[in-house]
């Protein structure tokens, strides 16, 4: 008898935990709505170049030149930074990201994948939740600058671990 009853709590108690494990985990996704909204012009490269002071960034020769950053170890590629210099003021708006990240395809176009935040100087940001890494822009030809960044996979899946949608490498893009 005990253990029906014991039986019958966990099947009623199961789905009220779901339930509230997916409100739970939705939270960090109406964030991240507002910001795919604020982006989604931006599948359009067009409209980003149009819009804003954008440029592509060119990573040094010692990197492999181009614009389409990929991690020499196999961690996957972040793609094309297209820079909103017109966004560069210090200041973190979770709807303005002051870079847009593109995957090139095979046809030429470019497809938005994500973006990545940008912020100079000050103590450690967070968003999302997420705590900002200290990056060095030597890759970029700026070895003596440092900026703190948060890259987010809004519009490609990535399925890295732990990170994933805010890890910096996303497996599932290419520079090819």
């Amino acid at each position: 008898m005990r253990r029906k009853l014991l039986l019958g709590a966990i099947v009623a108690v199961v789905p009220v935990l779901a339930i509230a494990g997916f409100a739970a985990a939705g939270g960090g996704q109406s964030s991240l709505a507002e910001l795919r909204d604020a982006t989604a012009k931006y599948h359009d490269i067009d409209v980003a170049l149009a819009t804003h002071d954008a440029v592509e960034l060119p990573q040094t020769a010692a990197y492999g030149g181009g614009t389409c950053i990929a991690d020499a170890g196999g961690a996957g590629a972040m793609g094309i930074h297209l820079l909103l210099q017109d966004r560069l003021d210090g200041t973190l708006v979770p709807t303005e990201p002051e870079v847009l990240l593109y995957e090139k395809r095979s046809d030429g176009s470019r497809k938005l994948t994500g973006v990545e935040y940008v912020v100079a100087g000050g103590p450690q940001p967070t968003l999302y939740g997420q705590a900002f890494a200290w990056t060095n822009l030597g890759r970029y030809g700026s070895p003596d600058v440092n900026v703190w960044t948060l890259h987010v996979w809004a519009w490609k899946p990535n399925p890295s671990d732990p990170l994933g949608i805010f890890s910096p490498w996303n497996p599932r893009v290419t520079c090819d």
